[in-house]
C-alpha cells in the first residue's frame, strides 16, 4: 500500500510512484512534483475514453512503458454534467476503488492530482479520461509538476455550497472575485510544490462565462498566462461552481 514520508518542503513523498504530493481531499491531492531522479510525462487521449476503459488502457500503457501502476500521478477527467454534492461523493468513492487496487490510495489518502470538468457542448455520455500523467526515471534540472483543478470553494469542508465565493453571482465583479480566489489557490499550491507561475508550461481555465473583463488584470499581470491560457468551455464538476483552473510544468507531452 502507500509508502509516504514528509519532505522538507511540506509535501509528502510517495516513493513507489517517484513523486511528492501536496495533501488534499480523499479523492485527489492538490498537486504533484517529480522526485529526484524522475520526471513527469502528460499523455492526452485524442477523444475522451470512459473511465473503466480508460483505466484499462492506462494500465496496459504503463506496462508497455515499463512503469509500475504506482507511476500514475495525475489525470484530467470529463463528466457529462455537474454533480450534486451527494453524486460527487459517490463518483469519487467509485473512482478511488481503482487507485486502491493499484496500491496508490488507501481509500482515505490519495497522492494523485486531478481535474474533473464538464464540457458545456458535446459532453461525454459518462465520466471519461481526457488526459493522465505518469512518472519516468529521468533526472531533470526542473522536475515536472501538475497542480490539480480548483474551483471557487474551499475543499475538504462539509459541503461546497456554504464555502463558495459569491455563490450564484455571475456578474462581472462576482466572476472576478471567484477568479481571484482560484488564482490565489493555484499560487498556494504552486508554492507548496516549490515552484511558481514562471515554471509553468500550461495554464488552463474552465468556465462558460466571459473571462475577458478580468483576463489582463487578474490572470496576465500576475504571470499566469506566460505560456498563454487554454480556455475550456466547461463547468466545474459540482453544481453552483462557475470557475476552475489548473496548471502544470512538464517538458514532455504526448497524444495517444
Amino acid at each position: 500500500m502507500m509508502s509516504k514520508s514528509e519532505t522538507s518542503a511540506g509535501t509528502v513523498s510517495f516513493a513507489p510512484g517517484g513523486y511528492h504530493y501536496v495533501p488534499g481531499v480523499f479523492q485527489y491531492s492538490a498537486g504533484v512534483i517529480a522526485a529526484q531522479g524522475f520526471d513527469i510525462v502528460r499523455a492526452r487521449f485524442r477523444d475522451p475514453i470512459p473511465l473503466a476503459q480508460g483505466f484499462a488502457r492506462i494500465e496496459k500503457f504503463l506496462a508497455g512503458e515499463g512503469r509500475p501502476l504506482t507511476a500514475f500521478c495525475a489525470c484530467e477527467l470529463r463528466s457529462p454534467a455537474p454533480f450534486d454534492e451527494a453524486g460527487f461523493r459517490a463518483f469519487n468513492r467509485a473512482y478511488v476503488e481503482t487507485l486502491k487496487r493499484w496500491k496508490i490510495s488507501d481509500g482515505e489518502t490519495n497522492p494523485v492530482a486531478r481535474t474533473n470538468v464538464c464540457p458545456a457542448i458535446d459532453p461525454p455520455g459518462e465520466p471519461s479520461f481526457h488526459a493522465f500523467a505518469f512518472t519516468v526515471g529521468r533526472e531533470r534540472e526542473r522536475p515536472g509538476f501538475i497542480v490539480s483543478g480548483s474551483g471557487e470553494s474551499a475543499e475538504g469542508k462539509a459541503n461546497y455550497r456554504d464555502h463558495t465565493v459569491r455563490l450564484g453571482d455571475v456578474s462581472p465583479e462576482g466572476l472576478r472575485e471567484k477568479a481571484r480566489y482560484v488564482l490565489g489557490e493555484m499560487e498556494r499550491r504552486l508554492s507548496r510544490l516549490g515552484v511558481g507561475w514562471q515554471q509553468t508550461s500550461a495554464v488552463q481555465a474552465y468556465t462558460v462565462h466571459d473571462l475577458h473583463p478580468f483576463l489582463a488584470d487578474e490572470i496576465v499581470r500576475r504571470g499566469a498566462a506566460r505560456s498563454g491560457l487554454v480556455w475550456h468551455f466547461a463547468r466545474p464538476p459540482v453544481v453552483d461552481l462557475e470557475f476552475e483552473m489548473d496548471c502544470r510544468g512538464v517538458a514532455r507531452e504526448i497524444v495517444l
